[in-house]
């Protein structure tokens, strides 16, 4: 048995070259990705890039002792981080800290005074009464005239209803059946069911509408006609600033369309998120039609809500769909078929995500809290930058120390070293160039300790096994013999040393919040990174090594001289001699 095992350590012994390729192809793989994205620095935090951070404490609204709880502080995180991004910044960062504070960073280029108004006032939600829409969501070549067709697409939304089998499903024609668009803004608060179809549908309806369109209407359809949904810095300006009483422009993503930005003229809004009591999202058992969406309303939106949908029930699509509008944005438009009151559900082929987050939407659209603006600080990046400055001189300086005794106490096998400290370099650099907008990963000082850290830890990975291989040596083997007997107990060590400072790494991050987690991130990523570079570039590039004159013979300058490390004579193959047997006496 132990010469098939020998030869199976022997064939493992003459590959080292397929785990350096391996490592040289990912290490390529990921820098032509990062430098095909376009995204060739790691993005910087605010400590780093300079801005505003904002700290803000939730208060308890009167009546309402316990609001405050962790699905109400989540819910604020999103709607925040939905706010402050739709302002053009993409890097700000929304999080909590403890029970009852939001911390928004924003990184600088941004209006502060504009994001502190965004993110420190209650969420917005109502329901508005659609009166044209389109699905291709980008700017018409020509401002639509007042007649139905100024919509040129109906779409098929979502379905309320009171139960899920009764809805009604929008034609292909549906805008040519339903009001001219000047008419139904005229008509007030909402949708009429008593305007005929038919005098909207004909051809000289058009003129009239026209010629009687009023500026405040006609301003209306010319930002309908020009609005590009399909422009984010556009989206976030439509419906903001608009008075619940007025008709507006919004747009919204539809589902059903490949998830299409759409574009929406709406009426005055009918029902606010105040008035909705709960919502949740359910699986229909009975009809096995999916997840939909619950809403139960107090008895002022009941009346409210079975006014706007007996009237929109009437009406022919897309002018039976109601809009839910979060913060100016569409987020569901569904179809009416009755008068609903009391309570009512959405369906529309939901996915289990989808269903409740459009149901903590409706349910802490408008949020039981207010938040009080503790403090304001503005970071400059200068000052950032002089500490980056004074961090990445520290990392130099240690960097130069750790090569230095290198170079002086293992000689010839810190070249071994300092080319995987490279390699464990480009991939930081590479993977922290990624992760920034994959993720969301920003390089602040804190991560650029951990970094630094991380040197000292992958360095001493490399001293644990060469210093197995000279132990090896010192017992009288061969260099070839030393490594391959080195590595299991090398192997051991560095395992358990990593897996250590990675668990410490992983905990620092749960508990923690803020800028120590970038610390934690960082730490915990080169502790893997290193794992990774000594078992598929030390170890493979060690055995190579010991192939090569220099290293087998124990040059001086090779840092394996078996006189400097006062080895024992080489150990032979012999059998060993019985011991004497002493005689007994009785």
């Amino acid at each position: 048995m132990a010469a098939p095992k020998k030869g199976r350590n022997a064939s493992a012994q003459s590959r080292p070259g397929r785990s350096l390729a391996l490592i040289l192809i990912a290490i390529a793989a990921l820098t032509g990705g990062m430098f095909a994205s376009g995204n060739t620095t790691p993005r910087l935090g605010i400590d780093l890039a300079g801005g505003t951070s904002i700290t803000l404490t939730a208060q308890n609204e009167p009546g309402q002792p316990n609001a405050i709880n962790k699905t109400n502080m989540d819910t604020a995180v999103d709607i925040m981080n939905r706010r402050v991004n739709g302002l053009g910044v993409s890097e700000a960062e929304v999080q909590t800290q403890g029970s009852d504070n939001i911390i928004v960073n924003i990184p600088r280029g941004t209006n502060s005074k504009q994001a502190r108004e965004q993110v420190g006032t209650t969420a917005k939600l109502y329901f508005r009464p659609v009166l044209a829409t389109d699905v291709s969501g980008a700017k018409a070549s020509a401002t639509p005239s007042p007649s139905a067709s100024s919509s040129s697409s109906a779409k098929t939304g979502d379905k309320a209803s009171p139960s899920a089998s009764s809805s009604a499903k929008p034609s292909a024609s549906a805008t040519t059946q339903g009001r001219a668009v000047t008419d139904a803004l005229k008509a007030g608060s909402s949708p009429s069911a008593s305007s005929s179809p038919s005098a909207s549908a004909s051809s000289s309806a058009s003129p009239s509408a026209s010629a009687s369109t009023d500026p405040a209407t006609a301003k209306l359809q010319a930002e309908y006609a020009t609005i590009d949904c399909t422009d984010k810095a556009v989206r976030a300006k439509a419906g903001t600033g608009v008075k619940p009483t007025e008709p507006t422009v919004a747009c919204g993503q539809d589902k059903n369309s490949a998830g299409q930005w759409q574009k929406y003229i709406l009426g005055p809004a009918e029902v606010a998120g105040t008035d909705i009591k709960k919502a949740g999202a359910v699986f229909d058992t009975q009809s096995a039609a999916g997840w939909k969406v619950t809403m139960d309303f107090t008895s002022g939106g009941s009346k409210k809500f079975a006014a706007i949908t007996g009237k929109l029930a009437q009406n022919q699509p897309p002018q039976n769909q109601f809009a839910i509008v979060l913060d100016g944005q569409v987020v569901s438009d569904p179809s009416v078929a009755q008068s609903l009151s009391g309570s009512a559900e959405i369906s529309g082929s939901f996915t289990q995500t989808e269903a409740q987050d459009l149901a903590n939407m409706l349910k802490y659209g408008a949020l039981p809290l207010t938040f009080h603006e503790s403090s304001v600080t503005t970071v400059t990046a200068a000052l950032g930058g002089e500490q980056l400055h004074a961090g990445l001189i520290a990392g130099a300086i240690g960097l130069a120390l750790v090569v230095l005794y290198l170079v002086i106490y293992y000689r010839g096998l810190s070249v071994i070293a300092i080319a995987s400290l490279g390699v464990s370099a480009i991939l930081t650099y590479v993977l922290m160039a990624l992760l920034g907008p994959a993720i969301g990963f920003a390089l602040n000082l804190p991560a650029v300790c951990g970094a630094i850290v991380a040197i000292g830890i992958t360095a001493d990975s490399f001293i644990v096994f060469f210093e197995r291989i000279r132990d090896e040596i010192r017992e009288g083997r061969s260099l070839r013999p030393a490594v391959e007997r080195a590595w299991p107990r090398a192997r051991r060590t560095i395992l358990v040393s990593d897996f250590v400072s990675f668990l410490a790494a992983a905990v620092l991050f749960i508990v923690t919040v803020g800028k120590v987690q970038g610390f934690a991130f960082t730490l915990g990523l080169t502790t893997v990174l290193d794992v990774v570079v000594v078992f598929f570039f030390t170890k493979p590039l060690m055995t190579i090594m010991a192939r090569r004159k220099f290293f087998a013979e124990g040059h001086s300058w090779s840092g394996l001289d078996p006189k400097r490390l006062g080895a024992k004579p080489p150990l032979r193959r012999t059998r060993r001699a019985s011991a004497p047997v002493d005689t007994k006496e009785a």
